[in-house]
């Protein structure tokens, strides 16, 4: 049985405002959701392995050691299935060895190392994070260097840290993997075959390990299906696992449907030697409040396959997802099929259709078409573009249309998906990032991953687009790489991740809302906000300098600002941790200068000026930041900020809406806030109330 996390959760829908409206504050802490908190019914974890094969070789502890007859070929691949005895270990232990080809050990790891694998994720009571890792010896000519892969998991995550579990690592090309009492805990993808000795010797430790058993080919698993689905909350969602997030996001509201798309992804862009090998996985929902979560769009099937960001569109009514295949990050470009792409471009002026029986490995924008219109997805293994990142949509006019990024740049058309597409402007937009269209009433846009928008008149021509960020007018607000799309009655989503510790993090959903002079800002979703406990009223009226004491990690905090005068006065409000300033954070406003940030905290004064996205800061990197011409703050206004704890992140989310017009989001590491000191200069808090949320059950694994 695996342990869980539990998160919480916020979600989004959109609003059309007058520049003179302010949304009504109905968030107010303690106030109970309208309906059913939402959460997503996840996929089975279970798998089961048939063994009742003969294998090709047994140990146990009364043989603990035998040679068998290497595989004929490697590319079948391997299943070793273990019994374990796990208990404490001391420094590193080795538990099984097949020299040349696998180890697999228990060892300590430093409780303060969250680098690729972030095993502190889960910690064992006394503080200290034992691991179970396998190293399999790979070989290749490409790639000679990439010579040894380790999976693994901390021992915390299992109900049963210490004590007997049955084991499987599963090698099959594509995939390593380690499940444990047949849950999958961790995997990679690997590039190269291991080279098996013509006689095999294994030993295992009779002390960790009382039996075990190698299969060649490969055992396939066969998932176990659960009788009721694991759930989990929405909003700062991450995937199960203790190295397991959100990546690019890609969204579409079709047949009444609201789909996310997102790069799966293990290590925070390390799997596959650093490679990444990021796959789309699906999630989709018709109400908002039950979520499904559908088998992988795009699985990785080849070794070679690295995914990159692409849209989800229709296409002669079907559900379709545009993504590009990041071969270069595998083989030089001249052992793939980009130099007989860009040669048909050069002879014809557009682009050709390629398939897989082109020379060389496979490159660049493609599709995969949903079977069903939900779900069920099939990769066509068509090449229509050489960029790798393609942002296929229709225009306001209904015309197929594409952002070449990555490795292109532009804007293309084509009557057809599959090919023929011919660039209309070459320059803009300037490609790079992951860039998107929407078209909402009288405006059209482009945001462009992490740093770019641009808008104009939608009966303009392309030419009229301005840049958004350059007048200091984005809406970016710690997400990156957000993907916009319209659904029912109006309504425009925002979704898109938080930088964790390196690339990749959790899934956060936002409402958006319009000026009547086309100004999009954003807020959140009152009706899918998560549950809180009664609140707690911490000051009725806050004019000076206090300091309040905090009593649950995860809270809502919610309060009125009330300038003396109008367009004047700031306030600051420090999260502490229980002693001194060390990992605090400071969210401060600036009333006279519609200006707010994210910054150090402190017991003693106000965090420095921090740089807005047009001043050369970065908000996506959810950390210290500002956001410039605040909406709605000429006058008394609201504020929520969401304070989310989580051993995962080993730190804190900072989520803040203000004025219901403006959002922004921070990760703090190491933070855990056991104190708040407000800080005021020429304004009030008025209604100061904290309610902490109440937890979502979220079902554990069932032991077998």
């Amino acid at each position: 049985m695996i342990r869980a996390f539990g998160t919480l959760l916020i979600l989004a829908a959109a609003t059309t405002l007058h520049a003179t409206e302010v949304p009504e504050h109905s968030g107010h802490a303690g106030q109970p959701s309208p309906q059913k908190p939402a959460r997503i019914e996840l996929l089975s974890r279970r798998w089961q392995f048939d063994t009742t094969k003969p294998a090709r070789s047994t140990l146990d502890v009364e043989t603990p050691e035998a040679v068998f007859e290497a595989p004929a070929d490697s590319t079948l691949g391997f299943s070793v299935k273990l019994t374990v005895d796990l208990k404490q270990v001391d420094g590193k232990t080795s538990i099984l060895d097949i020299p040349e080809v696998l180890t697999v050990c228990l060892r300590q790891h430093d409780p303060r190392n969250r680098d690729r694998q972030n095993y502190p994720a889960f910690k064992r009571a006394d503080g200290s994070v034992p691991v179970l890792e396998a190293t399999v010896r790979l070989h290749s000519a490409e790639r000679p260097d990439w010579e040894e892969m380790t999976i693994g998991f901390p021992l915390a995550m299992l109900d049963r840290p210490e004590g007997e579990h049955e084991l499987v690592l599963h090698f099959t090309g594509v995939r390593w993997t380690v499940y444990v009492d047949g849950e999958l805990v961790d995997n990679d993808f690997p590039f190269g075959y291991p080279q098996w000795p013509a006689r095999s010797m294994w030993r295992l430790n009779a002390e960790y390990v009382k039996q075990a058993a190698i299969h060649v080919p490969a055992i396939a698993p066969a998932p176990k299906h659960l009788p009721k689905p694991h759930v989990a909350p929405v909003q700062y969602w991450t995937p199960p696992g203790h190295n397991c997030w959100v990546g690019d996001v890609a969204t579409l509201f079709h047949q009444g449907r609201y789909h996310v798309f997102y790069l799966y992804d293990r290590r925070h862009h390390q799997s596959k030697f650093g490679k990444g090998a990021h796959y789309f996985e699906h999630l989709s929902t018709a109400d908002f409040t039950t979520w499904t979560e559908h088998e992988a769009a795009t699985p990785l099937e080849e070794q070679w396959e690295c995914i990159g960001t692409g849209t989800p569109f229709a296409y002669q009514g079907k559900l379709c997802l545009a993504y590009g295949l990041h071969t270069e990050r595998i083989y030089p470009d001249e052992k793939t099929t980009l130099p007989a792409q860009m040669a048909y471009i050069e002879a014809h002026g557009c682009t050709g259709t390629f398939d897989r029986s082109a020379p060389g490995a496979p490159i660049g924008s493609t599709y995969s078409v949903s079977e069903d219109g939900v779900a069920n997805f099939k990769k066509t293994w068509t090449f229509f573009h050489p960029c790798r990142n393609p942002s296929v949509y229709h225009d306001s006019d209904g015309r197929l249309r594409m952002f070449a990024n990555n490795r292109g740049k532009g804007a293309w058309e084509s009557a057809s998906v599959d090919g023929g597409w011919h660039c209309l402007n070459p320059e803009f937009p300037p490609g790079g990032d992951c860039t998107f269209f929407f078209h909402w009433g009288l405006y059209d846009y482009i945001i462009g991953g992490f740093t770019g928008l641009w808008s104009k008149p939608a009966d303009a021509q392309d030419s009229a687009y301005e840049d958004m960020v350059a007048k200091g007018l984005d809406f970016y607000d710690g997400l990156n790489v957000p993907a916009i799309s319209e659904i029912a009655d109006g309504r425009f989503l925002m979704a898109g991740w938080t930088h964790i510790h390196g690339w990749g993090g959790n899934l956060v959903i936002r409402e958006l809302v319009q000026l009547q002079d086309g100004r999009v800002g954003s807020r959140w979703m009152d009706e899918i906000m998560p549950a809180t406990e009664a609140p707690k009223v911490l000051a009725a009226h806050a004019a000076d300098t206090t300091t309040f004491p905090v009593d649950e990690p995860s809270f809502l905090l919610t309060f009125d600002v009330h300038p003396a005068e109008a367009n004047k006065g700031r306030f600051g409000i420090s999260f502490l941790p229980e002693t001194g300033e060390q990992a605090g954070c400071e969210w401060q406003v600036r009333v006279d200068e519609s200006r707010a940030q994210f910054g150090p905290g402190s017991l003693n004064e106000y965090a420095a000026r921090q740089k807005s996205l047009r001043e050369g800061g970065v908000p996506h990197r959810n950390g210290d930041y500002a956001i410039e011409n605040l909406i709605g703050v000429d006058q008394p206004f609201p504020v929520r900020v969401m304070v989310k704890a989580d051993e995962k992140l080993g730190g804190s989310l900072l989520d803040v809406e203000i004025a219901g017009r403006r959002t922004m989001i921070s990760y703090r590491p190491e933070l855990t806030v056991k104190k708040m000191r407000v800080r005021v200069d020429g304004v009030a808090l008025d209604n100061v109330q904290a309610a902490p949320l109440k937890a979502l059950a979220v079902h554990s694994t069932e032991a077998m």
